[in-house]
């Protein structure tokens, strides 16, 4: 419970900075309309385009799996978010009874042990992203989104130690966006032809035992040889 607890603190703390500390009620602090569920849909269709599902187009071609662990984490920031919103405005608990609700959910323990027994196919894992889109218009139980999200995270192999340290490493990099300018339209995302996604994977993978002070400082080295050119 502790790493969904951190992750929902981290979310909250990002959401106040970049929304404002009233976000919760649907509108930012710049008067821009708030709609998490459309956030979710949208990076859940990302994360199907980044299998090769097209009949007519690089039929040979491997799922790209590093960019769907990414859009999984994109995803599950839109579902805490709406969470956590979910239960301020409706009275239902605070973040420490939303980290206790999510791990008495019916796929939390698959999703914490990673137990599915092997990889599923291409199409397999095609069919629970869309179980997972299904839900988020048939049900307004943002826990029933959850659960669903859990369950097909672990069909995607990725387990909550995964999602945990990627998360981490993507809230860091949104605060970095956000620190220099993305709102405004000035950050640059692309580094000397790679995408600061994949940047701070690989800063990951190289450092194991990270902190989300060193990551920030590692990025600002990277983004500054960027920035200066």
């Amino acid at each position: 419970m502790n790493r969904i607890k951190q992750m929902l603190l981290l979310q909250q703390q990002l959401n106040d900075a970049t929304g404002g500390k009233d976000w919760e009620n649907g509108m930012t602090n710049k008067g821009k309309p708030i709609d998490w569920r459309r956030c979710i849909y949208l990076e859940t269709a990302e994360l199907v385009d980044s299998y090769p599902w097209k009949h007519w187009k690089n039929i040979d071609a491997n799922p790209d799996y590093e960019n769907i662990k990414i859009e999984i984490v994109d995803i599950w920031h839109f579902v805490m978010s709406e969470a956590l919103r979910d239960y301020k405005v409706n009275g239902k608990g605070d973040i420490q009874t939303l980290s206790q609700d999510i791990v008495q959910l019916s796929h939390y323990q698959d999703f914490a042990s990673n137990s599915i027994p092997k990889q599923l196919g291409v199409f397999e894992q095609i069919a629970w992203v869309e179980v997972f889109m299904k839900t988020l218009f048939t049900s307004d139980k943002i826990l029933w989104w959850v659960d669903n999200f859990l369950k097909m995270s672990a069909c995607l192999q990725v387990n909550l130690g995964e999602l945990y340290k990627l998360y981490v490493g993507k809230n860091i990099l949104n605060q970095f966006r956000q620190d220099h300018g993305y709102k405004e339209g000035k950050y640059i995302k692309e580094w000397n032809g790679v995408e600061d996604n994949v940047v701070m994977q690989q800063i990951l993978a190289k450092h194991s035992d990270i902190n989300p002070e060193k990551l920030y400082d590692l990025l600002e080295g990277a983004y500054t040889k960027v920035a200066s050119v």
